[in-house]
């Protein structure tokens, strides 16, 4: 996420960290550094002037030229500062009394408004909300027929008539459908083109009048960089929205979007979309995204991520096995499967501080976490639980069925009886009673 941007910024700070003491031409050189770097990241011109000119007023003064650690100094205003042009603060979805909450989604086609409208669905469910999916796109079947589907897979219901249907009448039909039905919230999934016209207009400002909505949702291709900006400020002025919500964040995205818009429409980014997945959404924080770009990583996210996708109970079960010694293969599956939840490894790596740093240039290996489910999968049940058993020509079955090699299967045999050996360590060691266990994953 924001790869270019991010390093550019590191190089920057290093050169700067070099120095000792900074005089005024230091800091001069710094910020010109970083216009470029903010520029070459497709950030919005003005937006680049003005950052610029908070952070100079800032850096260029005697506390900062005097203070024993100038240079980070500097690197706290400009966190400072990137946080306060994304918005200084997350902000949330302002739901009715009086439900349903109708969002309203808006957007160019091929900006995944469909997606996103799943990925919130899923999302609010999981904060106890009822939701409701509605297709307002008639023109474009592919898209009523994929709402369809991942609201099947979601157990979401979706609200979709015929595609003669007025998407007017479609809208107002749906918030009688959801009170009827006793749900809280309505996601309009509405049309989208291929550029901004006057007809697409035309239809959002009537559902707009019509229906009501709590909340108007700009979907923005995040890679798209400065377009992106370009089209929310005529959406902005053509028909208003309350935030945005940017997608294809863990995609070649430059960061432009996510440092301009803000700015430029005085509109927040509520969410970002962080993967295919209809799990992959996140809410923004500005100040989490800051850290991640200049390389501190997102603890705070990190370890929400955990929360989401641990079984505390199972965690207790497995500090439990660990202290009886009683470790197998179906807790390490298990384990794995925990850290799949997570998320992918790259992303992981992106919310640790200093991760990106130490580990630049190398990718984890997904498939390596497959194999290895694999692997276990072909063992027998006994096999799982007493791994000594597994003579040359178990393990040749095992490679044979899981499509690995024999080596493969030896090497994870012998990482797995070191896990075995530093469980029963631990396992000695006296514990006292805490509220959390152990291993949360």
């Amino acid at each position: 996420m924001f790869e270019l941007l991010s390093e550019g910024l590191e190089q920057v700070f290093r050169k700067l960290g070099k120095r000792g003491k900074l005089s005024e031409s230091d800091v001069r050189n710094c910020l010109r550094d970083i216009r470029r770097v903010l520029l070459e990241a497709d950030v919005n011109y003005k937006v680049t002037r003005e950052f610029i000119e908070r952070v100079g007023e800032k850096a260029i003064g005697a506390k900062v030229l005097k203070s024993l650690t100038p240079a980070q100094q500097v690197i706290k205003i400009v966190y400072d500062e990137l946080t306060y042009l994304m918005g200084g603060s997350a902000v949330g979805i302002n739901f009715s009394p009086a439900p349903p909450t109708v969002i309203m989604l808006v957007g160019l086609q091929g900006g995944g408004k469909t997606t996103v409208a799943a990925k919130l669905a899923r999302y609010f469910r999981s904060k106890g909300k009822s939701p409701m999916l509605v297709a307002v796109d008639t023109r474009r079947p592919a898209a009523v027929e994929q709402l369809r589907v991942l609201g099947l897979a979601l157990d979401v219901p979706v609200h979709s008539p015929d595609a003669n249907t007025d998407p007017i009448d479609i809208c107002t039909d749906a918030v009688t459908a959801a009170r009827r039905s006793g749900l809280d919230l309505l996601i309009l999934d509405t049309a989208g083109r291929l550029h901004v016209d006057q007809e697409m207009m035309e239809e959002l400002v009537k559902i707009r009048e019509r229906v009501r909505p709590h909340e108007i949702l700009l979907v923005a291709d995040g890679m798209t960089g400065q377009d992106a900006v370009n089209i929310a400020g005529e959406f902005h002025e053509r028909l208003g929205f309350d935030g945005v919500i940017l997608t294809k964040l863990d995609g070649d995205a430059r960061g432009g979007a996510a440092l301009s818009i803000r700015t430029v429409t005085g509109k927040p980014i509520k969410f970002v979309g962080v993967g295919e997945k209809v799990d992959a959404l996140e809410v923004f924080h500005p100040e989490r995204m800051a850290s991640r770009i200049l390389g501190m990583g997102d603890l705070p996210s990190l370890v929400e991520k955990a929360q989401e996708a641990v079984d505390i109970e199972k965690a207790k079960e497995l500090e439990e096995k660990l202290r009886k010694e009683t470790f197998t293969f179906d807790d390490f599956l298990e384990q794995l499967r925990q850290v799949k939840r997570l998320g992918p490894l790259d992303q992981l790596l992106d919310l640790i501080p200093g991760a990106g740093q130490v580990l630049k240039g190398l990718k984890p290996d997904e498939r390596a976490l497959i194999r290895t489910e694999a692997i276990i999968n072909s063992m027998t049940k006994e096999e799982r639980r007493k791994p000594h058993i597994i003579d040359g020509s178990r393990r040749k079955r095992i490679a044979m069925g899981s499509g690995t090699s024999v080596q493969e299967v030896n090497s994870l045999l012998k990482q797995f009886s070191m896990i075995q050996k530093m469980a029963r360590k631990i396992g000695k060691m006296k514990v006292g009673r805490t509220s959390r266990p152990m291993f949360p994953f």
